[in-house]
């Protein structure tokens, strides 16, 4: 193997290794474990949860040991906060409950020879009841249709440089630039595509928040898939990863919010319309098989398979894991918005103004959920604070299209490798007609 080439995997264990789409949290010496008393951790509202918890080391019951709880909906200010100490390692919260529905987390901590360990468990409260707190603006079909129109006469000016240390016997793999929405901005990402002459479906590959780079999807690609791994930056996506962190500490540290007071403006603007152009890409390739084109993302790249699907009639089928930007102003109605929190406590003095209000309305998933018309494969967690459930049930539970839901309860911001399992053979199915 050349230097180049063991370079170039270092660099992906570094980057996979680090990666919250497809890592779980690492495996500590005590483990709290806290479990609703519903296996199915759903209740109707005015039922009381209850929740165990149980202090491990070593796979046996610490006792003894002091915890410190609090409960309360989801990311708000807790209801209830309390102590107790544990004489055989275990405990019952005995909980409260929700008149509405919603989310009821509680949270627990213990410090076992110095060192604080943290876990939590969140009760659903008849999830499928939850409705959306943003309203759509009455101009919003019209306001993505013109964008749409404007981005679609810039010319795609496209540039492939082949990228022959990634290549394999089955697959090209390219580093693509495209010019975006407008003239002068660029769209990068890789491209990879089957050298054996013929026609084929494409996986259009949504980025999660952050700024990195990246290396394409050529297992998916060898089994016969275009797959094309997008950035968002309008920067190259083939730089030292120093280059990205540097840049995701300054001049992209906080990128979410830039210009967030102007709806032609906001840095999403680029980047939804960049979804778009990201499929015109696909669909000029002449190996592009002209119909098959499947859209899939977790976290930011969640909600840009929900966005692109609802933009964009060419996408035929998305595949969302725990989606990002739902139902934004949560926070200004007393319950947990999504990522990235634009409104709560933190961030409310500085955000809820009535522009920037509004301006989150146009680039609001739960809005272009509304507009999805695709079959639609959806995975998320109930102990998820990144992106609260309540947020991605708000904008799951206005898609009218032919849906499914695969709830890991336990999960937060992370996947298990079973769930990334499934999601590859729901992929593989929909691309090629086999799992």
């Amino acid at each position: 193997m050349t230097p180049k080439k063991i370079k170039l995997l270092f660099s992906v264990f570094l980057l996979l290794s680090s990666f919250f789409l497809i890592a779980q949290p690492a495996e500590k010496l005590v483990k709290i474990v806290v479990a609703p008393d519903h296996a199915d951790w759903v209740y109707k509202p005015g039922e009381t949860a209850r929740f165990q918890v149980t202090v491990m080391k070593n796979s046996e019951p610490v006792r003894n040991v002091k915890i410190r709880y609090e409960l309360g909906p989801e990311q708000m200010v807790p209801a209830k906060t309390d102590s107790a100490v544990l004489k055989d390692g275990q405990f019952r919260i005995e909980g409260g409950t929700m008149k509405e529905s919603g989310f009821l987390r509680c949270k627990v901590s213990a410090v076992v020879d110095g060192v604080r360990y943290d876990n939590l468990a969140t009760a659903a409260y008849s999830p499928e009841k939850i409705k959306p707190t943003t309203e759509s603006p009455a101009d919003f079909v019209q306001f993505w249709d013109k964008a749409k129109a404007e981005a679609a006469k810039v010319p795609m000016d496209v540039k492939l440089t082949l990228l022959p240390e990634r290549c394999t016997e089955k697959v090209n793999v390219y580093h693509a630039s495209i010019q975006n929405y407008k003239v002068g901005t660029r769209l990068y990402g890789i491209l990879c595509v089957p050298k054996k002459a013929g026609k084929y479906p494409a996986l259009l590959k949504v980025p999660g928040a952050g700024v990195r780079p990246y290396y394409g999807d050529v297992a998916t690609a060898e089994n016969g898939v275009i797959t094309f791994e997008m950035g968002i930056h309008g920067i190259p996506v083939t730089m030292e990863p120093s280059v990205y962190a540097d840049m995701g500490r300054s001049v992209l540290d906080g990128y979410m919010f830039y210009n967030l007071d102007d709806r032609d403006r906001y840095y999403y603007k680029r980047v939804y319309l960049g979804c778009v152009r990201a499929v015109d890409f696909i669909c000029s390739l002449p190996e592009f098989d002209g119909s098959t084109l499947v859209v899939t993302g977790g976290s930011q790249g969640g909600a840009l398979s929900i966005v692109t699907a609802g933009l964009d009639s060419r996408v035929k089928y998305l595949a969302s894991f725990y989606p990002a930007l739902c139902d934004l102003t949560g926070y200004l109605h007393g319950r947990a918005g999504g990522w990235p929190h634009m409104f709560n406590q933190w961030n409310k003095a500085f955000n809820a103004k009535p522009d920037k209000i509004e301006t989150s309305r146009y680039y609001d998933v739960v809005n272009f959920a509304r507009l999805v018309k695709v079959p639609g494969y959806y995975s998320w967690g109930y102990n998820d604070v990144t992106c609260p459930p309540t947020s991605m049930y708000a904008a799951y539970n206005v898609i009218g299209a032919p849906k499914s839901l695969n709830v890991y309860e336990e999960t937060g911001h992370w996947t298990y490798p079973e769930q990334n399992d499934k999601l590859r053979k729901w992929l593989l199915e929909k691309l090629l007609g086999k799992n």
